[in-house]
């Protein structure tokens, strides 16, 4: 089985995908978007429209693994 997230966030078109690595957690940023052929892929690329929500996905990635760490 390939390595799952420990959780996801999202907020519109914006996705935190956060991963338990050893010890430590990582968090993937990334957006969402529809191609011409009606296919749905993601991007590490960021609109200016984007940034509000991008600051609020990682924000509140930020808050859940304080969480983790703190719970344990």
């Amino acid at each position: 089985m390939a390595n799952q997230p420990a959780h996801k966030l999202k907020i519109g078109l914006i996705t935190a995908t956060i991963w338990k690595n050893d010890g430590f957690f990582s968090v993937d940023l990334s957006r969402a978007y529809k191609t011409d052929t009606g296919d749905w892929r993601n991007t590490g690329s960021f609109h200016h429209s984007d940034l509000l929500n991008l600051a609020k996905c990682a924000e509140r990635a930020e808050i859940w693994i304080g969480r983790q760490v703190n719970a344990k």
